[in-house]
């Protein structure tokens, strides 16, 4: 029954849009030793979207119908951190709660739900395997830094999409997951520096100013969140909006996102002893999977 579970969940993320691309790691650290670069926003999207143009065609190879994810423009898709600096972006979308409304009710309404549905059992349970390789597929597990494991199966559609992508599946899922959760390992490190909470405490002196009273931007968004639900009332949405864009012009002001970068890179280089090997592969195989996803579709809009 757990793998059962475990299937649907991941056939429900598929189908609607979800992946590791959509909402990639930080951008750990400096460049690798081999002197690669971080992929930038719109070059993660671009192989998130050739990864579905490769689900597609291989589910229809099965006999089955696929309908790629719908998708937000790039503007819409920008990742925003810790840190929203850009102001001309929070003047036209606050925090991104309309746009995150906007992606879920995309993925509600996302054709390949509907189409599972109506097959027959049967059907359902070869689709399910055609996707994903079903409830019996091997499962893969990895430990990742500050303790744990993730597990993830490894068949079907999906993983031919990724070993076309990213060549070996396996180790791109072990080094994704560890770039992704070194998290728990400087962001508190980060968070307690000298110089960063200077600043942070500079950017809060700078909301005061506006009469705003947060201690730290994690905090002026939560207060958005908390309305998000009422975010198509526009004097809801207004009222994030002018909180976003003092937000980000107190950040910018501040040099809070360069220092918060710069301290990040600081501490993610003191792990680079025990993870160097893992984030230098992880950058290799995402640029592979870019030049890769350049043959396959376009840029995003």
């Amino acid at each position: 029954m757990r793998k059962a579970v475990i299937s649907l969940l991941l056939v429900s993320a598929v189908i609607t849009g979800c992946d590791s691309a959509k909402h990639p790691p930080a951008k750990v650290g400096p460049p690798s030793a081999g002197g690669g670069r971080h992929l930038t926003d719109a070059e993660q999207l671009r192989i998130s979207d050739a990864q579905q143009r490769l689900i597609g065609a291989c589910m229809r190879r099965q006999g089955f119908e696929f309908w790629e994810a719908a998708r937000l423009s790039l503007e819409e898709s920008r990742t925003l951190g810790y840190v929203l600096d850009d102001v001309a972006w929070a003047r036209k979308y606050g925090y991104g709660s309309r746009l995150q409304a906007k992606d879920a009710a995309a993925r509600a309404a996302n054709p390949n739900l509907a189409y599972r549905k109506r097959l027959s059992e049967k059907r359902r349970q070869a689709y399910d395997e055609a996707l994903d390789g079903g409830v019996d597929v091997p499962v893969m597990a990895v430990e990742i830094p500050g303790g744990g494991s993730v597990r993830k199966q490894m068949g079907g559609c999906v993983a031919e999409s990724e070993k076309k992508l990213y060549g070996d599946p396996r180790e791109w899922f072990r080094t994704e997951k560890t770039a992704g959760h070194l998290r728990a390992l400087y962001v508190p490190r980060v968070l307690a520096d000298q110089r960063f909470t200077a600043a942070q405490n500079a950017w809060s002196r700078c909301m005061k100013r506006s009469g705003y009273d947060y201690k730290d931007p994690g905090a002026s968004r939560q207060a958005a969140v908390a309305q998000s639900d009422r975010a198509a009332e526009p004097e809801v949405f207004e009222a994030e909006r002018k909180l976003a864009v003092t937000d980000a012009t107190c950040a910018r002001d501040t040099g809070l996102r360069a220092i918060g970068e710069e301290r990040e890179s600081h501490y993610v280089a003191q792990l680079r002893d025990r993870y160097g090997d893992a984030l230098d592969t992880y950058l290799r195989l995402q640029h592979q999977a870019l030049d890769r996803a350049k043959k396959i579709v376009g840029p995003r809009a």
